[in-house]
This record gives structure tokens, sequence and C-alpha cells, in this order.
């Protein structure tokens, strides 16, 4: 037994030192922070006002700071997908987040993420990397979904999760409102009947406190074995149901909850940010990521004047905010600083994180994103040469009828369409990030050709039924 860890360790060490990019001492260790249903105007490196976020604004004051950052899908599970596996989440049958079998079927989506998708944590770890997934999943093992792969068939040594996942897992206890029973939440209890793991009941506003904990043991563990890391460190905070800890519970109204969590989840931040910095090993040689999955959630969140919210193709449902943070690979000059001009996406973090490890991706991959690399360690400011599509969540037609089908943004110009090539929107982003303006009947040449393209992309990327 002694002889084979052995052996393995040198094969591991011998992956990285084969993939090590030029110049840097150790290969690159990576921090993936992934918040949930935030909006592009809550955190106050990004305009918000209604309260402070001082550990994730230093880190961006430490690192750059992307104004046109975009998920692929204004909803978590197809978000998370493209993150993951640099690939249009349509492709894998996941438009909406997942849910029950019955209403999975209903929509026409997966269970689960395909186990033979290309997520990027394969590619770390056939490359020695130490690799763990802490924190909230949804691609698979939810509500009545006890069968979907575990975590760990994705590329990821460990794991720990929340409900929306399967293996060894937090759920949130919460405490009962004022005046009425106790909260029980259903998704929750669901899972507790699910088995495939051991479960450990924490009060709901230490939820992302017990996910900090595990990262940072995660991380312990990777140094002790001698090994890089690649970390995914997603909380359920901001999502609903919200509960603050008491002391910051204000009048309990929701709002006042949903600023209590946010300030509580980046003084959680803080912890394992210090820890990356205070280990000078750590500290250069460490990317640390941080965005949100998705718009906010009506009524709780801010999209700072953005129009639209979750589950809508219109700005707010799909901006996030997005920043980077590396001392040792950002040029000095960009540090703090913001890129206004580079339009990104969540299916370029898995190339680009991989070309920064200097970890070559197999052709097979096939990534829709691209590698950013440069734009990641503020070496340029690269314009996007490629469109960027969507597809709506297909039951987020929500209480407003008329949510389009489809979107496309090609340089500053975005088209919002239906299927059938009806009711288009064209915006002019450099001059009405809004969306104020449909100049869609002065530009009639531009809406055709863009309604074409998204529309027949639409059908390419479809998997057949």
């Amino acid at each position: 037994m002694i002889i084979v860890i052995v052996i393995g360790a040198i094969v591991a060490a011998t992956r990285v030192a084969a993939a090590q990019p030029a110049g840097t001492s150790q290969h690159p260790n990576v921090l993936f922070v992934l918040i949930d249903d935030m909006g592009y105007g809550d955190l106050s490196c990004f305009g918000g006002k209604r309260m402070p976020t001082p550990q994730i604004d230093q880190l961006a004051k430490e690192g750059i700071r992307f104004t046109q950052f975009y998920v692929n899908a204004p909803i978590c599970s197809p978000s998370r997908v493209a993150f993951m596996t640099g690939q249009y989440p349509v492709r894998w049958r996941i438009t909406s987040y997942l849910a029950t079998r019955h209403e999975d079927r209903e929509r026409g989506i997966a269970d689960w993420l395909a186990p033979d998708a290309p997520v990027v944590a394969k590619y770390f770890h056939d490359a020695g990397y130490y690799t763990a997934h802490v924190g909230k999943w949804h691609m698979g093992g939810q509500r009545d979904v006890g069968d979907a792969p575990l975590i760990t068939a994705y590329g990821f040594d460990t794991s720990l999760t929340s409900f929306e996942g399967l293996g060894e897992r937090v759920l949130p206890v919460f405490d009962p409102e004022p005046g009425k029973k106790e909260f029980v939440h259903g998704p929750t209890k669901m899972s507790a009947e699910l088995g495939g793991g051991p479960i450990h009941w924490v009060p709901r506003h230490k939820v992302t406190e017990a996910f900090v904990d595990r990262a940072i043991k995660e991380i312990g563990n990777a140094e002790k074995m001698n090994k890089p890391f690649y970390v995914n460190l997603w909380p359920d905070d901001v999502h609903s149901p919200v509960q603050a800890p008491p002391a910051l519970r204000g009048d309990n109204s929701p709002t006042a909850n949903y600023l209590g969590v946010t300030s509580e989840m980046d003084r959680q931040f803080g912890r394992i940010f210090d820890r990356v910095r205070s280990d000078p090993k750590l500290r250069d040689n460490t990317i640390i990521i941080v965005a949100s999955d998705n718009g906010p959630e009506g009524g709780l969140g801010t999209t700072g004047g953005l129009r639209g919210s979750k589950g809508m193709l219109w700005e707010g449902g799909i901006r996030e905010p997005f920043i980077v943070w590396s001392p040792s690979r950002i040029a000095k000059d960009k540090v703090g600083s913001t890129n206004e001009t580079t339009v990104l996406a969540g299916m370029d973090l898995a190339p680009t994180v991989l070309s920064l490890a200097g970890i070559k991706e197999p052709a097979e991959a096939k990534p829709d994103g691209l590698d950013m690399s440069d734009a990641f360690v503020g070496k340029t400011a690269p314009v996007r040469e490629s469109p960027i599509m969507w597809v709506r969540p297909p039951d987020r037609p929500g209480p407003h009828k008329g949510w389009p089908d489809l979107a496309i943004r090609e340089g500053n110009w975005k088209l919002l369409v239906f299927r059938d090539g009806s009711r288009p929107e064209l915006f002019d982003l450099s001059s009405d990030v809004a969306e104020k303006h449909n100049l869609a009947k002065e530009h009639p040449d531009m809406v055709d050709r863009l309604s074409k393209q998204v529309i027949a992309w639409e059908k390419q990327v479809t998997p057949a039924s």
C-alpha cells in the first residue's frame, strides 16, 4: 500500500511538472467562489449602496473588476453547467433549475449533468491537482432524484454540498418566524430522505460558515499532499429563503434578512481570503475568482438599474459581478483596475483557468467559451470576436407574459427575440445598458441577421430528443 501511494504521488508530481507554465515556480492554485442569486448592483465595489461588502471589495482592489461579464443562463443549474464545462448548457439538456423528475420531464430537461461532460475538475485532477467542491451543486441529486452521480464522479476528489446534490452535505435548520410554527423547507426535507451521504444539520445562518470552514480545510489537505488545488466554494447564499444571523436581522423583513445574509457571507469569505493572503506560498501562487450564477430574485437583490432579474434574458438576469485576484500574475499597473471593455461569459472560465494553469484541454472538450487569460491577468483587454447567445428557461415566462425566448450579444448590440422571429428588441449597450430604447425598427437588416443567427444556433445546439 505504501509503495502504491508513493508511486501515485510521483506520477501526480510528474503530471504537474509537465503542465507547469513558464515563469512560475508552481502550478497555480484556483479558488472559484460562486455566489447564488446575487444581483449586479449588490456588491459595494459594483456600486451597491445598501450595505458594505468590505472583504470582496478589498479583493477587487487587489485584483481586476470586470463590468461586462455574463452568465450563460439566467438561472442556477444551466449557469453552473456552463462554468464547469465551458459549453452552452443547452447542449446537455439543462435549460432551467433541476427539480423533481416530474418537473424535469414537463420542462424537457435532464435530471442531472451527464457524467461524461467535460467538467473542468477532471482536467485539473488528471494534471495532478487536488480537487474539491464545497457548496451548492444543483447539477444532479436534488428533490426526489436520488440516483444521480455523486459529485466525485465529475473529477472532484471530495465534496461537501447542500440539499441540491448528493454525498456529504450540510442541511439548514431554520428558526421559526415570529408568531409562526417552525419553518420546514420542502427541498431540504426531501434531500434528507434521499440518503447518499452523511448529513450535518446546521442553523441556516451558519451554512456559509460551514462551507468556508470546509474549503479552508481542503486547502490545508492539498498543502499536506504537496499538491496544487482547484476548489469550488459555492455557498447557497444569497438565495431565498434568507435568514440572517439574529444580530443582523433588523426588522426581520425579507430585505433586512437579505442584507444581513450578504454582510455575513462577505465576512465569512474574508476568512478564506485571509487564509490565502497570510501564506506567502498561497498568496503568490493562487488565483481567486468571484462571481454570481444569475440575477437576483425579485424583491431581494438589486440589479443596479439593469432591466430584468432572475430568469430573464435582459441584462439584470444575466450580467453579473466578476472579480479576478492573482497578485503574482496580474500586471502591476492593472491591480485595482476595472476592465470595461472585455465581454466575458461563464463558459470562458474553464478554458481560461486551464490555460493559466498550463493544462492542455483535450480536443473532445470542444469548448464554446474562449481562452481569456490575457484579460484575467490584465495583459490586454481583448474585444470579444464571437457572439454570446442565450435561451430562456422554459418555465420562466413568469407572471408577465411576453418574455423573449432567445437573446444574442454581438459587439455592443444585443437582440432579444421569440423563436418565430417576432417581437424583436434591439439595444445598443454602449449607450443604453438599461435596455430602455428598442432600436429594432431603425435597424431592420441587423434584426433580421441576428434573429436568424440565434434561432439557427438554438436548433443546432439542442440535442435530439
